[in-house]
């Protein structure tokens, strides 16, 4: 039976979230009002361009909530196909990738989340690293185009891997069977969605406020070791804090929640890696004030099998 938007127990998170934002968009407002009432501000209109595009996210998720299984298989389905389009977008490619490509998009993309909504763990869980992996570079190798074949093989599959893969594991945890926690598994995305992304932001926080020593300047500029320590550390508190929407305990809640941060900062390096290698600075431009759909999810990219996994076998 479909359980009304946005279940009993979601309806808190998402009264939070607003409740957040809506103080975030006075601040805004304010800010915007005090110090550039008639003219551009950098920082300030990036902060309620960034505002802004959280509502519509925030929304869009509360939608596919409302709909539960499907609204969220569709969603993340969505999603994979438009970070795979910015993926594929800035790789090399040639005619002879054409039919291998239309394969990626419109048969490995959708027959991955179909086998995710029929709960089919054991093929869903090979069907890309196995199948797609062999399959795709033998009908790249008949276009009979070897022009720097090994790399564009190798995009198309990492490409599988990250944006459809990885990505898919999300809506993966309402297939979870977890005794006691039956009908709440759209709160496990909630964790882990609010816990990364909650990271991000606050490693954004504490570089801002304490950030002087670079992890990886050749990477990412903007990250600290004093942003990255302060932001994971407080996304475990976060954590820690959320456990009762989870079958966790506090400690476990921490300790999941430390390790899918972790998951999550290293996740945007190697995406922020392959940024750079491409000389572009965000993914694409469809989220306002974040970039693309790549730059708003590498971390829950990297996150996500790790934190699925992590709930498959330690508590269902």
């Amino acid at each position: 039976m479909h359980n009304p938007f946005p279940s009993m127990y979601a309806l808190p998170i998402f009264a939070g979230a607003v409740a957040v934002l809506t103080v975030a968009s006075i601040i805004g407002w304010v800010l915007k009002l005090r110090f550039a009432p008639e003219e551009p501000h950098g920082v300030i209109d990036n902060l309620n361009s960034r505002i802004r595009a959280w509502w519509w996210m925030v929304g869009v998720l509360a939608a596919a909530f409302w709909f539960g299984k499907g609204g969220v298989i569709v969603l993340f389905g969505l999603l994979s196909f438009f970070a795979l389009r910015e993926y594929i977008t800035l790789c090399y490619t040639r005619r002879g990738d054409h039919l291998v490509l239309l394969l990626a998009f419109f048969i490995a993309l959708p027959v991955q989340y179909a086998l995710v909504w029929i709960e089919w763990y054991g093929l869903y869980a090979i069907f890309i690293p196995v199948y797609a992996f062999l399959l795709l570079p033998i009908f790249a190798a008949l276009s009979a185009d070897t022009t720097r074949f090994l790399e564009r093989a190798s995009k198309v599959q990492w490409g599988l891997m990250i944006c459809v893969f990885c990505l898919s594991h999300v809506p993966a945890l309402m297939t979870l069977n977890i005794p006691g926690f039956e009908g709440r598994n759209l709160l496990l995305i909630a964790f882990l969605v609010i816990v990364v992304q909650g990271s991000d932001v606050l490693q954004y926080v504490w570089g801002k406020l304490l950030g002087k020593h670079k992890v990886a300047p050749a990477l990412s500029p903007s990250k600290t070791w004093e942003g990255l320590i302060g932001g994971v550390a407080s996304a475990t508190v976060l954590g820690a804090a959320l456990h009762g929407i989870t079958p966790f305990t506090p400690v476990e809640a921490a300790l999941v929640a430390l390790v899918i941060c972790l998951m999550g900062f290293f996740g945007g390096l190697v995406m922020s890696a392959i940024k750079r290698d491409r000389g572009v600075k965000d993914w694409g431009h469809m989220i306002e004030g974040h970039g693309g759909i790549l730059d708003r999810l590498d971390s829950v990219v990297f996150a996500a099998p790790i934190f699925f996994h992590l709930v498959r076998y330690g508590w269902q």
